[in-house]
């Protein structure tokens, strides 16, 4: 029987209520958990005319980090390059947005902070 991380359930379940909420809000999701490398995008999303590069960072407890540390830099360079490469690889010609989207998972209820914008890209 092979047995999955707790972590990676709660990520997964947080990836899932993430991709449902933005779908609720009229967002088209066009991947989810698309590699480059060693890098990953949680979700890449369109609305109007943007490109929105979403982290999701799920957690079973209220004790979170300030959000925006705990998308420190370096992770967003990560996103940053796995953006560009999904850019160039589709082609596409959208302006792009990066979104962080924090849930607390507690049994069946969850709440969702959406930040929007959360950082700017360097290209």
């Amino acid at each position: 029987m092979v047995s999955t991380a707790k972590h990676i359930v709660l990520g997964d379940k947080g990836e899932d209520i993430a991709a449902n909420h933005l779908v609720g809000l009229g967002y088209k999701i066009l991947n989810t958990n698309w590699r480059y490398i060693h890098k990953e995008i949680d979700i890449i999303a369109s609305k109007g005319e943007f490109l929105i590069i979403v982290e999701v960072k799920t957690r079973s407890t209220g004790l979170f980090d300030k959000p925006n540390d705990s998308v420190g830099k370096r992770k967003q360079e990560f996103l940053i390059d796995a953006t560009q490469a999904y850019i160039d690889k589709y082609d596409v010609d959208l302006e792009v947005r990066f979104d962080i989207i924090y849930i607390i998972v507690s049994n069946d209820n969850h709440k969702i902070d959406h930040i929007i914008d959360a950082f700017a890209p360097e290209f």
